[in-house]
């Protein structure tokens, strides 16, 4: 597997994470982000917990998301047409 180049911030590089979205120059998981604002975390816990991030990032973990979670909504849709 290749580095991929999700978006303008995010990531997924084989050498790190084991492929898993990083944010672009770090180790920190996108998922950790989507957890914790899951969670009911805020943006200023978020950032407490990752100086590093800004709000262009949590903002690219929230386009990752839906693009993830709507792909997966269209590749059901594929696999069962009728809807059951």
């Amino acid at each position: 597997m290749k580095k991929i180049i999700i978006n303008k911030y995010i990531v997924a590089d084989p050498q790190i994470c084991h492929g898993k979205p990083t944010f672009k120059g770090t180790r920190m998981m996108v998922w950790q982000v989507l957890e914790m604002l899951k969670d009911g975390f805020g943006e200023k816990e978020i950032f407490e917990s990752f100086p590093q991030l800004a709000k262009k990032h949590i903002k690219a973990a929230l386009e990752y998301a839906s693009f993830v979670s709507l792909r997966g909504v269209r590749n059901e849709r594929r696999s069962n047409p009728e809807g059951l």
